[in-house]
Parts: C-alpha cells; structure tokens; sequence
C-alpha cells in the first residue's frame, strides 16, 4: 500500500477532532461509572496516547483511552482499598503489560497460545461483562452503581434510561457514515435532553465551575494487597489489545506486529496505563471504534490521533466541559450501559464459537464454568476475588488438566501474526 500524501494541518487537526469524537462516549462513561475525574480521563487518554506514539515511533494509527475491563475491579478496590492504593494497583497492571513485552521480545507471541488460549480468555472476557450488569441495572434504575442510594425516582429514571438505550441501539444499526461510530453520544444526549424536560439535570455544577482549571490529579499509592488484586485483571486486556493491533493492521494492510512490533505496542500500551495511574486516571487500551473509523474515513495517517490526544490534554483543562460531563444523570448512563456491557460478554462468548472450542469436552467445560461461576459470583481467595480470582484460576487449570488447547485461529499466534 502507498503512503498517503501529506495532508494540510488543518485538515490533520479536524481529522484528529473526529477521532476524538468517536471515542469520546465510552472515554468518559468509565470515569464517570467509577468515580473518577473525567477531566483527567480526558488528560491521561491523551498523554498516554502519546507516549504510545513515541514508544511505536508514530506508525500505528491508534488512540487509547479508558478500557471498560477494569470497571468492575476499580469499584471493588476503592470500597476496599480507597482511591490511591487502587491506582497503585492499576500502576502496577501497567507494569504487567510492560513484562509481557519483554517476554514477547525474548521468546516470541508462541507462548501466549499456551498460556491464555481462547477457552481461557472467552470466559474471562464473559466475566468482565456480566459481572458488570447489576451496576447497569442500578443505574438505569435511576439507583447509585452499587445499589446504595435511589438517586432518581424509579419511574422517571427507568423512561430516561429506555430511551438513551433505544437511541443508542437505532443509530447503532441504522446510521451511516461516521454517525454508526458514534451511537453512544446520540444516547447520551437523547437522555440527556430528555432528562432536562424532567427537570432531573442540575446545572449548577456548571455555572459553579470555572472555564479554566486544574484536573483533579491523584498520586496513587502502592500495597500488596491492592497490587495482587488488580494484576490478574490486566491479562484480558492485554489479549484485547493483540486483537486491536491485528484489526487496525489488517485496515491499513499493515504488519504492526512485525514492525513497529507487537512489543513496542503492548510496551506502549503498558507505559499509558502506568502513567495514567500516576495522574488518577483510568488505565488505557485501544479503541475498536477508531479502528473502525480510519477503515471508514480511509485516513491512515497516525498523526491524526496525535492530534486526537493533544485536543483531549487541551480539554481537560476546561472545567466547565468536565463539570457539564459530570451532570449526566445515572439512568442515562445506565440505559447505555446495558447495551455495553451485555457487547463485551458477547465478545467471550464469540471468542469461543469463532475458534470453536468445543464446550462438551470435559476440559474445556471445567475451565469455562469454574471461571464463570468464580467471576460472576464474587468468589475470594485471600485478597484475590472476582474477575481476578477467575482469571488466575483459568490459566491455572488451562495449564494442569490433561487435553490440548484450541489455538488461536486453530494455528499458533506466531502463525497468525
């Protein structure tokens, strides 16, 4: 494929403003579902995506920005280990990623097929989304994530919520153009305005804030306790984030993973999530609604998410935008959620009909329902727990019980890639 010719500045920046729009919905949904700040979401989203471009040597056209995989744990964490030390956890997970690369460089992509092949990864990836779905169902139920408090009137929120989630799904499945990228914020402001008219938006925040101002930035602190709970939770990403690298390749008829490398990009991946947890953000990840904009605007150019990243720095430091983001009302959040959440337990269960593991097989039902029931339910071991827990105890049993894993692609990475 021939490089494209440069374009005009302007017309990187407008791109790089479009991009930013299609990742915009889900970047700030998950600070906001955690309680974190979305101005620094909005900060952290793009220094981290900067330094994926350094790290890669600007050849990916790729933005990270907040990775809904990490929800459930951060919401775990801070009830039990408060704010700092969770972002000392997620700091560490960044690390993790960092490891993985090394691991990648010195021994090759071979040993990932063994040690998380799809019958590991599908349920874990089930897990991350249906553990996720009482926090849905609370908010839509105009209730606080975890069911503590009735924030809005049940007969107004459920309305509100229906119509954000009937919204989102319509532009979804029938819009066209780079409106289908986007059905996330056409459901937030449906709801949003429909909240208005309910008299369920208070605006004060609004008028309170001023234009410009510092993010909220937390410096994380560092446990063990909080450390090992948030570890596990980095390796369905980190196969989530392989998948992106083959998806954006495969748009642009480029080999990412031979240059700049699958461990540059994990690398650079991991590096964004650590730094973001320095600041009190979210961790990053790649976005497959980008992905799925370059392959509409066919615009390969990986300066435009550059671009992308330094509007999102800039728009973190307006307060009125961050204080407006924090004004959605929770029902409208929820109904959305209902939908995102239900996709990424879609995506497990894909994972294992796409490389057709086959679940009769007496190893691969253990592995898969052990997992399952361990993730959903909550279980503990120690300070381990949930999607954590379900996760090490999947790649555990992957690794003892007798049988042979379903590679993926039926082939070894290697050979995919």
């Amino acid at each position: 494929m021939q490089e494209q010719p440069t374009e005009p500045l302007w017309r990187q920046i407008l791109a790089g403003s479009q991009m930013l729009l299609v990742a915009f919905g889900a970047l700030v949904l998950m600070p906001l579902i955690t309680g974190l700040d979305p101005n620094v979401a909005l900060f952290t989203a793009g220094l981290g995506t900067l330094i994926f471009h350094i790290v890669t040597g600007g050849q990916v056209p790729i933005f990270l920005a907040s990775s809904f995989a990490f929800i459930a744990p951060i919401i775990a964490a801070k009830a039990r280990f408060g704010l700092a030390e969770t972002l000392g956890g997620l700091f560490a997970a960044g690390l993790l990623y960092v490891v993985l690369s090394g691991a990648i460089r010195l021994k090759g992509t071979g040993f990932i097929n063994r040690l998380l092949p799809p019958v590991v990864i599908g349920p874990v990836i089930m897990v991350i989304g249906l553990s996720l779905a009482p926090v849905a169902v609370n908010m839509a139920s105009g209730k606080a994530g975890d069911g503590s408090a009735q924030l809005v009137p049940y007969d107004s929120a459920i309305v509100i919520a229906m119509v954000a989630l009937a919204v989102t799904i319509i532009v979804a499945i029938w819009a066209r153009g780079i409106f289908r990228f986007i059905p996330i914020m056409f459901g937030v402001a449906a709801g949003y305005i429909l909240s208005a008219l309910m008299g369920v938006v208070d605006t004060t925040p609004i008028s309170e804030a001023q234009w410009l101002t510092i993010p909220d930035f937390v410096t994380p602190a560092f446990s063990w306790s909080a450390i090992l709970f948030m570890l596990p939770v980095a390796i369905a990403p980190a196969i989530e984030h392989i998948g992106d690298v083959l998806a954006i390749g495969s748009v642009t008829g480029k080999n990412y993973i031979s240059k700049p490398g699958l461990h540059r990009t994990l690398l650079g991946d991991g590096l964004a999530t650590s730094s973001a947890a320095l600041f009190g953000g979210p961790p990053n990840t790649t976005y497959s609604e980008v992905t799925g904009a370059v392959m509409l605007t066919r615009n390969f150019n990986p300066r435009i998410m550059i671009w992308a990243a330094i509007i999102a720095v800039v728009l973190a430091f307006i307060g009125k935008f961050g204080a407006a983001l924090q004004t959605i009302p929770v029902p409208v959040m929820g109904g959305i959620l209902c939908l995102l959440f239900g996709s990424i337990a879609v995506v497990g269960l894909n994972t294992l009909i796409r490389h057709q593991v086959d679940l009769s097989e007496r190893r691969n039902l253990v592995i898969a329902g052990i997992t399952l029931v361990f993730g959903i339910g909550g279980m503990a071991i120690g300070q381990i727990e949930g999607i954590a827990l379900c996760a090490l105890v999947a790649i555990l049993l992957n690794l003892v019980l007798p049988g042979n894993n379903v590679a993926w692609g039926n082939t070894s990475l290697d050979e995919s890639f």
